[in-house]
């Protein structure tokens, strides 16, 4: 069956009136394929990981790019998939209302606005700009229709700048500015993770779960989190196993770095039954 764009909308936004899901982010159409197929209920696309595949750095893909791999990925699968729009792709609020209308024609369910510059010595944009890049961002979607989802994005932990109260801060200021999910990649203890459920509720809260963690999906749901992502570390747990298996043959001639290989016969059996075409 072939969801309609509106439907998976609808769906997404179901997702979060309560408990917790995981949004696992994949990096092309295979990995979108094979991660519906686990039964994933939606999906989250991942900058790094889709800017490695094409051999940059993350950040470093222009827009148009970037809006040609939500349409594929969005076409790959029926489930909603949320997407990783970085900072907005516009220098002021004007440039990212323009992206994000381009985004939203891509019939992507959420898409996500960062508050970082890309500049090491301002890491992160002033309150009131990133403010009006947000409240620039809803106007955008309220335009379109208003059925995509909104996150907000506060950079601090991501960017140098781990000030648990200044992220807080932000995020309630991106809630006003019309933010329908608050995001907070970096942060990681309960403590923390608490203090930012408690100051953004009753809107949902989206956590990075990066690295390995001692908490639980349980855990985090008793928490208050709605929803948990990934962010690159699906493609770098890939890439690990690439560059261990790689660096085997070139440093010492061995090969026994193919030993966790998934099967060939394997993935054409599920390719070969995930069937559609993007």
């Amino acid at each position: 069956m072939t969801r309609t764009v509106a439907e998976k909308r609808a769906d997404f936004c179901a997702l979060h009136a309560k408990g917790c899901f995981v949004l696992p982010n994949p990096w092309d159409v295979g990995s979108a394929r094979y991660l519906e197929g686990l039964g994933f209920k939606a999906l989250a696309t991942t900058s790094s990981g889709y800017a490695w595949s094409l051999g940059r750095p993350d950040g470093a893909l222009s827009r148009d790019t970037v809006l040609a791999h939500l349409r594929d990925l969005v076409a790959a699968t029926d489930l909603p998939v949320n997407a990783d729009f970085e900072s907005g792709f516009g220098a002021d609020a004007q440039g990212v209302a323009e992206s994000v209308r381009m985004a939203v024609a891509t019939g992507v369910a959420a898409l996500s606005i960062e508050d970082s510059t890309g500049d090491p010595a301002h890491p992160l944009h002033g309150i009131d700009v990133a403010v009006a890049r947000m409240r620039a961002a809803r106007a955008a979607i309220d335009e379109a229709g208003g059925d995509v989802l909104l996150v907000g994005r506060a950079e601090n932990f991501f960017a140098g700048r781990p000030d648990l109260d200044d992220a807080i801060a932000r995020l309630k200021a991106y809630s006003e500015a019309g933010a329908d999910c608050l995001y907070a990649p970096g942060i990681r203890t309960r403590e923390q993770i608490a203090a930012v459920v408690a100051a953004v509720a009753p809107k949902p809260v989206n956590l990075l779960v990066g690295s390995a963690s001692e908490l639980t999906l349980q855990d985090i749901e008793a928490l208050g989190v709605r929803r948990v992502s990934v962010g690159g570390a699906m493609a770098r747990s890939a890439w690990g196993g690439f560059i261990r298996a790689a660096r085997g043959i070139a440093e010492q001639g061995r090969f026994d770095g193919f030993a966790d290989a998934a099967p060939g016969n394997e993935l054409n059996a599920f390719f070969r039954s995930a069937g559609r075409q993007p």
